[in-house]
């Protein structure tokens, strides 16, 4: 059945996107099959993301969420459409009462009989469920209820997806095309798990554990009677919207306190925890009067491994120290960077970025600045961004808006720098700076005696005209045999030019003939050699100005 109403579907979703798919062949061939590639402005590139948001929007639940996913993917999409994705809110009417009151009896029975009260009226919608408020077992309680027929639709859609991927994959290079696979996997993984409420559950009771400790952290429990597979019923927990600034002054909350709080939590949960709730949007975030924190909506949620852990807290530290070969270290380990990579470009892009971040302010440093710059630089260079790494970027910029939001002047890299410091973790880092250094000095110790008597014995070589060089060069792109082609072709296309033209002169018309059409074959040659788009190619010239430019644009 999923398979017949996937036929139907694959043509409705062919034929929102045929637009977009006919300008981006237009900008590889300006008549579609051949002709010169189109130059490309930024400017085309957003009107054609905000194509793309509407068509995501058009098509529904399913395309919405993977339209927020590629939001968290600048190594899928130029940046002009990372910034218009990340606009799209999962704010989706509910559906009808009738419908989801047939969801909520299917799990727990009789809506009178489950619950002492129940308000029909939907507190929020998204496009996988919506949230009711009602009273269980004498306590007020918030009913998520997934989104009636949402199932048949997910699958039929990821379906059409599956079925797409290898056309978008065939007009991508390889880099893209890579991405493009892990986030269609991810994603059929993401949005399973994000409809399953069983496992939200079980995450979110999780990360609640984790902070029973913390009396400014409020994570609602869940009612396990009243909650099944399509059905999560939480205590409920009242607040104000964190980025409702007026009401907080209103009631006294010390906004600043609460920045660093959030902060502080989501540092916690990446760095110690390895669980954490990966929508930190303001819709899922709230203050209570006392300045409490609290946390909704654990649907998307991460885990971080041990591995990726120690790599975040040493990025961290590398940022706050400004170690630009450290940060490129921890990319490379991270396998989010090419070992291959130009390391002078990709230098020169984050210290332009970290300078940037700064400002006028010597102490001011902008997290989102330092990857919002890097982000850009990730569809452009050959770099592959692991999902779960993808999550924690989002995580990263998207509390530190929050966060600006209460506190224009919030400085995340110093919270996150007294965090860790407090933790022990930056005097780790120094100790083990220090057994380096030791380290070092030991080398140089034993190199002052050893290279004394060898730059001896080589001077004396030297003198006796008994020095050899020997070079190799790598060539595995073909670069040389290339431009031996030119030559070879340019040679012979000059040396034709003149045979056609004495023969010519000399009234000899057939073989002026025959050396002309020789001649014009060894031109189509010469003309396509120069065509290739592989191997002669020069690192992007990377300068202040460029990402200037490229700020500019974002703000």
């Amino acid at each position: 059945m999923v398979a017949v109403k996937a036929y139907y579907r694959f043509f409705v979703v062919a034929r929102q996107f045929l637009p977009l798919v006919l300008s981006y062949l237009r900008d590889r061939y300006r008549f579609f099959f051949f002709g010169r590639s189109r130059n490309v402005t930024a400017e085309m590139r957003v009107e054609r993301a905000e194509a793309l948001l509407d068509s995501l929007l058009t098509l529904g639940p399913t395309f919405i969420k993977l339209g927020q996913l590629l939001s968290t993917r600048p190594d899928a999409l130029p940046p002009e459409y990372i910034d218009v994705l990340t606009q799209l809110q999962d704010d989706v009417p509910p559906a009808p009462w009738e419908e989801a009151r047939t969801v909520v009896e299917d799990e727990l029975g009789s809506v009178e009989e489950s619950f002492e009260e129940f308000d029909t009226e939907a507190i929020s919608g998204a496009s996988l469920g919506q949230v009711y408020r009602a009273r269980a077992d004498g306590q007020d309680v918030a009913v998520k209820v997934r989104r009636p027929g949402i199932e048949d639709l997910v699958e039929t859609d990821l379906t059409v997806i599956r079925w797409t991927l290898p056309l978008v994959i065939y007009f991508v290079d390889d880099a893209r095309a890579f991405s493009l696979g892990n986030l269609a996997d991810e994603f059929s993984k993401t949005i399973r798990e994000e409809m399953d409420y069983e496992r939200e559950a079980s995450m979110l009771e999780e990360i609640r554990g984790n902070f029973t400790d913390d009396p400014k952290i409020a994570i609602p429990a869940v009612v396990d009677s009243h909650s099944g597979p399509r059905v999560l019923t939480m205590e409920y927990i009242g607040g104000t919207k964190i980025t409702d600034v007026d009401e907080l002054d209103e009631r006294g909350v010390d906004r600043e306190q609460v920045a660093e709080r959030v902060t502080r939590t989501y540092l916690k949960m990446i760095t110690q925890d390895g669980v954490y709730q990966a929508d930190p949007h303001p819709g899922n975030l709230a203050v209570k009067g006392d300045g409490t924190v609290v946390f909704y909506d654990f649907g998307m949620s991460g885990r971080v491994d041990e591995f990726l852990q120690e790599k975040i807290i040493d990025f961290y530290i590398a940022v706050a120290s400004r170690d630009i070969d450290e940060i490129l270290d921890i990319l490379i380990e991270m396998g989010t960077l090419s070992p291959d990579a130009d390391r002078a470009t990709m230098s020169a892009v984050l210290d332009v970025a970290i300078q940037d971040a700064r400002g006028e302010d010597i102490e001011t440093w902008r997290v989102q600045q330092i990857i919002g710059q890097v982000e850009d630089t990730i569809y452009e260079f050959p770099l592959r961004l692991p999902s779960n790494l993808a999550l924690v970027m989002r995580v990263a910029t998207v509390v530190e808006g929050v966060c600006l939001t209460l506190d224009s002047d919030f400085d995340f890299i110093a919270v996150a720098s007294h965090f860790l410091t407090e933790r022990g973790y930056r005097e780790e880092s120094i100790q083990a700076y220090l057994e380096g250094a030791g380290e070092d000095v030991r080398e140089a110790a034993r190199a002052a005696v050893d290279i004394p008597p060898k730059l001896d014995r080589s001077l004396d070589r030297l003198e006796r005209d008994n020095v050899y060089v020997r070079a190799g060069i790598e060539d595995d792109d073909g670069v040389l045999d290339r431009l031996a082609r030119r030559v070879v072709y340019g040679a012979l296309t000059a040396a034709g030019i003149v045979s056609t033209t004495v023969l010519y002169v000399a009234a000899e018309m057939l073989a002026a003939g025959v050396a002309g059409v020789a001649t014009m074959a060894l031109v189509v040659l010469l003309w396509r050699s120069f065509r290739e788009r592989r191997g002669i190619r020069t690192a992007p010239k990377v300068t202040e100005r460029y990402l200037d430019q490229r700020r500019r644009h974002r703000e």
